[in-house]
């Protein structure tokens, strides 16, 4: 239990959860359920009292209150869904900036090396790695982990609060009644408001155990297989990888299945408590309007020492109907709290093992005009590029990052181009792609650099792509540009000499007084780099 309350602490503290607002949605929703219980009481009223043909004007009063409190019950419903789902959405917009606060100012590959900026080749040497975090698991941290917290606030803290104060106020109206039949409502509601919350969050937390690593097991590998196909089938591992995202996704449903089956057992509480707690207030209503002689009169009052009104009789009856209304919603919040912790767990132990200790010792970028990077795959090379731009701490300004996998955007090639800086002519778009040898392929499109690439990157063959992001890079106003395999994929010749190109100061491909930086698994023969660091795989 003291973990639970410290769990709901941090939550709170994460989601950074206005008491305010959330007092509003517990009142809105007191009044929403509130309205239906005062509904429950007086119809049952109104139809015992009519059933006594009372003069018209006696029944008036309680008329117009049954309809404000059906107009009431809907509008306050209404009102507590708004209050609720802005808390939840301030909330988890609150969290997703922390998180990403976070992993902006950590070393994130450093204890995974390449796990989600690799090229297709890292993907295939590195994958089964356990300490890779693929850019699925990620996704699926910083994404669904945090709706799990925003469903918290939903389906957990406000429900909760509103069940404890209708059980209390049905509760408290059933005394005015019975004492007798307001202990067997309190006794069901506490059954129904705990027994079965429990097991429904048992089953959340096996759900969550198998469920959960088998859907992120599934979309890591399912990414594997739609970014990096073409690899996976030149290595001969393609079917290999289909085929464990295709057992994950059978896994995980399998698990829903048995955990479905028993939260369908915390289900079955609610109806049974329903009945037993109908079934005894009916027992106790019958014995006590006995004892009463059966005399009708207009309220609650009793006609005899212990006995009971028609009226009372009947809304002792219906009221538990009502009343059940509020913890109905319990085992589903329990399951949400459930999901909820294990998704905190999760982001804190992320953020944890990113803020860590053990950063790793990077040398500073040396003092060259044109510098290679040179090693196996996996072997660091990226991560260093990415420290020298300042990613893992302090952006260094006119230095800038061309990841290999960098996005092509389903839009006109100029556009594409204009990522790197928006007022770029079409005259400096052509003579940029021309220069990195994209001319021939330029010539061939139907509009030039107007012409749409539908799908983006699927538009385009590796090697197209490889230039266009080289010629995104060459148009960028930084003054230091590290380009992570800008010849990969590229004809053999054609990238060894656009290579050159890339390290020779005098080819006029890149101005003199810019840096520029390659990262390659190779260099070529008679290359003019100034400096050449080797990395080694560790």
């Amino acid at each position: 239990m003291k973990n639970v309350f410290t769990d709901f602490r941090r939550t709170r503290q994460l989601l950074e959860l206005s008491r305010a607002r959330m007092a509003l949605s517990v009142g809105w929703g007191t009044l929403a359920l509130g309205s239906g219980l005062g509904l429950a009481a007086l119809a049952a009223w109104l139809i015992a009292r009519a059933w006594q043909m009372p003069p018209v004007l006696d029944l008036s009063v309680a008329v117009v209150t049954v309809r404000a409190l059906g107009i009431s019950r809907g509008l306050c419903r209404y009102l507590e869904r708004l209050a609720t789902h802005d808390v939840a959405l301030r909330s988890m917009s609150t969290a997703r900036t922390t998180t990403y606060r976070t992993l902006a100012a950590a070393d994130i590959w450093r204890p995974r090396r390449g796990g989600a900026t690799a090229s297709g080749a890292d993907a295939v040497e590195r994958e089964g790695d356990p300490t890779q975090l693929r850019r699925g698991e990620l996704l699926g941290r910083v994404m669904a982990d945090i709706d799990d917290l925003g469903a918290v606030v939903v389906r957990a803290f406000v429900p909760i609060a509103v069940a404890f104060l209708l059980a209390v106020f049905a509760v408290g109206l059933m005394a005015a009644i019975s004492v007798p039949a307001a202990l067997i409502l309190a006794g069901a509601l506490a059954v129904s408001g705990v027994i079965a919350p429990w097991l429904s969050a048992r089953a959340a937390r096996e759900a969550e155990v198998a469920v959960r690593a088998d859907r992120t097991e599934f979309t890591a590998e399912a990414l594997t297989v739609l970014d990096h196909a073409p690899e996976l089938r030149v290595a001969g591992r393609l079917p290999e990888a289909v085929a464990t995202a295709t057992r994950a996704g059978q896994r995980a449903v399998a698990a829903e299945d048995r955990a479905a089956s028993r939260s369908a057992w915390s289900a079955a509480v609610l109806p049974l408590s329903i009945g037993a707690s109908v079934l005894g207030a009916l027992l106790i209503g019958i014995v006590l309007y006995g004892s009463g002689n059966g005399v009708p009169t207009g309220g609650f009052q009793t006609v005899a020492p212990g006995g009971i009104t028609p009226m009372a009789l009947t809304v002792l009856v219906l009221l538990p109907l009502s009343a059940f209304e509020a913890v109905a919603v319990l085992p589903a919040a329990a399951q949400a709290l459930t999901t909820g912790r294990a998704a905190l767990h999760r982001l804190e132990r992320l953020e944890q093992s990113e803020s860590g200790d053990g950063a790793m010792d990077l040398p500073e970028m040396p003092e060259a005009r044109r510098i290679a990077v040179v090693g196996p795959s996996g072997a660091g090379k990226t991560t260093l590029l990415m420290s020298w731009a300042g990613l893992f701490g302090t952006p260094r300004p006119g230095v800038t990052f061309f990841a290999e996998d960098a996005h092509v955007f389903g839009t006109t090639v100029l556009e594409n181009l204009r990522v790197a800086r928006g007022d770029i002519t079409e005259q400096e778009a052509d003579s940029a792609l021309r220069a990195v040898g994209a001319g021939e392929w330029l010539d061939s499109l139907p509009d030039g650099l107007d012409t749409d690439l539908v799908g983006g990157t699927a538009a385009v063959s590796g090697g197209q792509r490889r230039r266009i992001l080289l010629a995104r890079a060459l148009l960028s106003p930084a003054r230091v540009l590290l380009l992570d395999e800008p010849t990969e994929h590229l004809e053999a010749e054609a990238g060894s000499e656009l290579l050159r190109r890339l390290l020779d100061e005098s080819s006029g491909l890149v101005d003199p007084d810019r840096t520029v930086v390659v990262v390659t698994h190779q260099l070529p023969p008679n290359h003019k780099a100034d400096l050449v660091i080797p990395v080694k795989a560790a």
